[in-house]
C-alpha cells in the first residue's frame, strides 16, 4: 500500500482525475450543443475517443506542467507541509480554471459554433462586460452549476491531506527521484507537441479534423485551456506557405485593382454582361454598371446575424412546408425592387471580422485581421476613399461607445463622425436601452435617420444593428405581435424587418434618401438555426446581401457566389471611382470571373464555396470536396473532381493576404490624392 502513496502513484492518480473532469465537461458541452453537433454514429466513438484524449492530454499537461514539476523535484522539500499546500492550490486553481473555460466554451459555442480561444480574452474590451457575464451566467445556471459540481469533484478527489510517502533512501531516493523527473518531462514535452512522431511542429486546432470530417464533431474534440493557450500570440505570428513565386502570384490573384484601365461593361440589355445573371439599370439604358451611381449617398447597413435562412426570398426551399414564409417580409420585399446577391456568403462567424471584410474588402482567417498588430498599418477602405471624394463618413451603433472595437476600427476606416447610445440618450433620453447590447434598433434607425436629414450630402454611413442579437429579446410593447418562429430569434427578426419598415416609411419621402444607394448586408449567421442545412458548411455562412436604389435604377440579381469583400469594389464600380484601390474581393459587375469563390476559415481549415463545390484545404492539399447540396457532407468527391482553378485561387489568395499582413501593406503605392486620409494616416 505504501505504493500507493509515492509521489509518483498521487501524481499519477491525479493526473487521471483530470481526465474523468475533462471528460465531465466534454458532456456538459455536448448536451448544451447536440443540436449543432449533431447524433454521434457509433461508428465514430472510437476515432472521436482518441481525439479527444489526445487534446485533453495537451490541455492538461498545458496547464499542469509546473505541478508536475513541482510533485517530481527530486528534492526532501517536496515532503514539506507547506509545499505541499503550494501544490494543492496551484492543481485546484489552475484546473478550476479550466473547468471555467470549458463551461464558457459549452455556452460560446451555442452562439458562434466556434470554440473561446485567446482572441475572446483579448478582445473582451466591452464597458458593460461583467453585466454581460452575470446575466449570461444567470441565464445559463444549470451550465454554471454543472461547473461547479465539476470543481467540486476536483477538489474532493484531489485529497489534499494524504501525506505522500518514500520507499527509497540516501543515495536511492535522488536516483529514483531524478529518473522520474527526467521521465515525467519527456513525457509532458512530448505530450504537449501532441506525440513523439517526426512532426515539424506541436499540435493544432486543425488536427481535430483528423479524426472527423465532420466540422461540428471536431470542434467538439477540442478542449481548454488547449484552445486558449495554443492560440494565444498567434495574432503576431505570421507563418504560411509561399506557393508561388512573386511573379506567378501576381499573375494568378492580386489585391491591386486598377479600374481606370478596365473595358467598360455594355449596358444592362446586353448579352455580354457576363458577370452579372440580371442587371436592369432602368433609367438610362445607355448606362454602364461603371458609375451608373456616381454621386449617391451610401448607406450600409451591417446587420447583426441575419441568416439567409430567415429569408423565404434567399431560401423558398426552407419554407415549402411551413406555414409562415419566412420572417423578413419587409426585406423580401425590397429584394424584389433591388439588386440581389443570391448566394451571398460571410467571411466568419464574428461581427468583428465583418466590418473589415465590408469596408476594407479584406478578410479574417486564423485571426481576425483587426486582432493583428499588422492591422495598424495604414489601410485606405471605402469610408476613406469616399471621404477623399468629398463625403461626409459616419458610423451608427446603438451600443455603448467604445464597445466591441467598433468605433476604433470605424476611425481607422476614415469614419470621422460616430454615433452611439451616449448620443441618443442626449437627444431622446435613457428610456430605450434594451438592458444588453445598447438602444433598441427601431429608435436607433430612426435616429440615424434624423442625423442624415441634417448631414452636408454626399455623405456614407453605415449602421450596425443590436436587436436580433443574443438574449432574443423585443420591446415590451411589442410582446405578441410578431410571430415566434422556429428558432429563439426570429422574433427579433422580424422586429428588426419592421424597424426598417418604419424607417422606409417615416424618411422615403425626403430628399436625401432619393438619392441614396442602401445596401443590405449581414455580419454573420445566426447562431439560433431550424434548417439542418444552415448547421453545416457552405449553409452556415449563407447570409442577407443586397443593394436597393429609391429610384429603382439598379435591379436584378446574382445567382453566383459571392462574399462580403466583394461589397466595397462593387459599389466603388458602381460609384465611377477610377483611381487604384486595394481589395481583396472583386467588382462583380467590371471584374466578371470563371471562377467566382468565397473564402473562409473554418474550424481551423481554409474553405472556398464555389457555384458547385466546398473545397476544403489544410494549407498543404485540397483535403475534401463535397457538392454543396451534400448537406451532411456524406461523400467526398477529394479523389473523383479535380478543381485546379479554384485550388490555384485559394493558394494565391492566402499567400497574398499573408505577404501582405507580414509587410503590413494594404495600399496601392500609386500616388494618391493630395490631402487624402491616406496620407494624413501614413504621418
Amino acid at each position: 500500500m505504501r505504493l500507493l502513496r509515492t509521489h509518483t502513484f498521487l501524481l499519477v492518480r491525479r493526473i487521471v482525475l483530470l481526465y474523468v473532469v475533462l471528460a465531465l465537461c466534454r458532456v456538459v458541452f455536448y448536451i448544451c450543443n447536440r443540436q449543432l453537433i449533431g447524433a454521434l454514429p457509433v461508428g465514430e466513438w472510437w476515432p472521436l475517443l482518441c481525439g479527444a484524449l489526445k487534446f485533453d492530454t495537451v490541455s492538461i499537461l498545458y496547464i499542469n506542467a509546473l505541478y508536475i514539476l513541482m510533485a517530481l523535484v527530486p528534492l526532501h522539500v517536496r515532503e514539506r507541509a507547506w509545499w505541499q499546500r503550494m501544490m494543492f492550490w496551484y492543481y485546484a486553481v489552475a484546473n478550476a480554471l479550466a473547468v471555467a473555460l470549458n463551461m464558457a466554451d459549452a455556452i460560446y459555442f451555442r452562439y458562434t459554433q466556434k470554440r473561446f480561444t485567446a482572441d475572446e480574452i483579448f478582445f473582451a474590451d466591452n464597458d458593460n462586460s461583467l453585466q454581460l457575464v452575470l446575466k449570461f451566467a444567470a441565464e445559463n445556471w444549470a451550465v454554471v452549476a454543472a461547473g461547479a459540481v465539476i470543481i467540486g469533484l476536483l477538489v474532493w478527489g484531489y485529497r489534499r491531506r494524504t501525506e505522500p510517502e518514500v520507499l527509497f533512501a540516501g543515495a536511492w531516493y535522488y536516483l529514483t527521484s531524478l529518473v522520474m523527473l527526467l521521465a515525467g518531462t519527456a513525457l509532458t514535452i512530448g505530450g504537449i507537441r501532441g506525440g513523439f512522431t517526426k512532426m515539424t511542429r506541436p499540435i493544432t486546432l486543425s488536427n481535430a479534423t483528423l479524426y472527423t470530417s465532420d466540422n461540428a464533431r471536431a470542434t467538439f474534440i477540442l478542449s481548454n485551456p488547449f484552445c486558449v493557450l495554443r492560440t494565444a500570440g498567434s495574432s503576431s505570428a505570421i507563418s504560411y506557405e509561399h506557393y508561388f513565386d512573386e511573379a506567378t502570384l501576381d499573375n494568378i490573384f492580386s489585391p491591386i485593382h486598377r479600374p481606370a484601365r478596365r473595358i467598360p461593361v455594355p449596358a444592362a440589355d446586353s448579352t455580354t454582361l457576363a458577370a452579372a445573371d440580371t442587371l436592369r439599370l432602368s433609367a438610362d439604358t445607355t448606362a454602364t454598371a461603371a458609375g451608373s451611381m456616381a454621386g449617391r449617398n451610401v448607406v450600409i447597413f451591417i446587420m447583426e446575424s441575419f441568416s439567409a435562412e430567415h429569408s423565404a426570398r434567399l431560401r423558398p426551399d426552407l419554407y415549402e412546408d411551413k406555414e409562415q414564409k419566412g420572417y423578413t417580409p419587409f426585406l423580401d420585399s425590397l429584394m424584389g425592387c433591388g439588386y440581389t446577391f443570391n448566394r451571398m456568403y460571410a467571411n466568419g462567424k464574428r461581427s468583428i471580422q465583418a466590418l473589415p471584410a465590408v469596408w476594407s474588402s479584406i478578410p479574417s482567417f486564423k485571426t481576425p485581421f483587426v486582432l493583428m498588430p499588422q492591422s495598424l498599418a495604414p489601410t485606405y477602405p471605402l469610408p476613406a476613399i469616399l471621404a477623399d471624394e468629398g463625403y461626409r463618413t459616419l458610423f451608427f451603433c446603438g451600443s455603448d461607445r467604445g464597445s466591441m472595437g467598433f468605433e476604433a476600427y470605424a476611425n481607422a476606416a476614415g469614419i470621422t463622425e460616430s454615433y452611439s447610445r451616449e448620443d441618443y440618450e442626449k437627444e431622446h433620453g435613457r428610456d430605450d436601452f434594451d438592458g444588453y447590447w445598447g438602444i433598441w434598433d427601431e429608435e436607433f434607425m430612426q435616429y440615424m435617420g434624423e442625423v442624415l436629414g441634417r448631414t452636408q450630402q454626399p455623405f456614407f454611413a453605415s449602421i450596425f444593428t443590436l436587436s436580433s442579437h443574443h438574449p432574443f429579446v423585443i420591446p415590451a410593447r411589442y410582446e405578441g405581435q410578431f410571430p415566434d418562429g422556429l428558432t429563439k430569434n426570429h422574433r427579433c427578426v422580424a422586429y428588426v424587418d419592421n424597424a426598417f419598415r418604419l424607417f422606409f416609411e417615416r424618411f422615403g419621402s425626403q430628399e436625401w434618401f432619393r438619392k441614396t444607394l442602401f445596401v443590405f448586408v449581414a455580419d454573420h449567421v445566426s447562431s439560433e438555426k431550424f434548417s439542418e442545412e444552415f448547421r453545416h458548411s457552405p449553409a452556415d455562412y449563407q447570409i442577407f446581401g443586397f443593394m436597393y436604389a429609391p429610384d429603382s435604377r439598379l435591379q436584378g440579381e446574382y445567382a453566383h457566389v459571392a462574399s462580403q469583400i466583394d461589397i466595397m469594389p462593387t459599389l466603388l464600380g458602381l460609384l465611377g471611382y477610377d483611381r487604384s484601390y486595394f481589395a481583396f474581393g472583386r467588382d462583380i459587375f467590371n471584374e466578371p470571373t470563371d471562377t467566382p469563390a468565397a473564402v473562409n476559415y473554418d474550424n481551423n481549415i481554409y474553405q472556398a464555396i464555389t457555384d458547385n463545390y466546398l473545397v476544403r484545404f489544410d494549407e498543404k492539399d485540397v483535403r475534401d470536396i463535397y457538392a454543396v447540396d451534400d448537406v451532411r457532407h456524406e461523400r467526398n468527391l477529394a479523389g473523383e473532381v479535380a478543381v485546379p482553378a479554384t485550388e490555384q485561387y485559394l493558394k494565391a489568395l492566402i499567400q497574398s493576404y499573408y505577404t501582405h499582413v507580414e509587410n503590413k501593406n494594404y495600399t496601392v503605392n500609386d500616388p494618391l490624392p493630395q490631402g487624402s486620409y491616406h496620407r494624413q494616416a501614413d504621418h
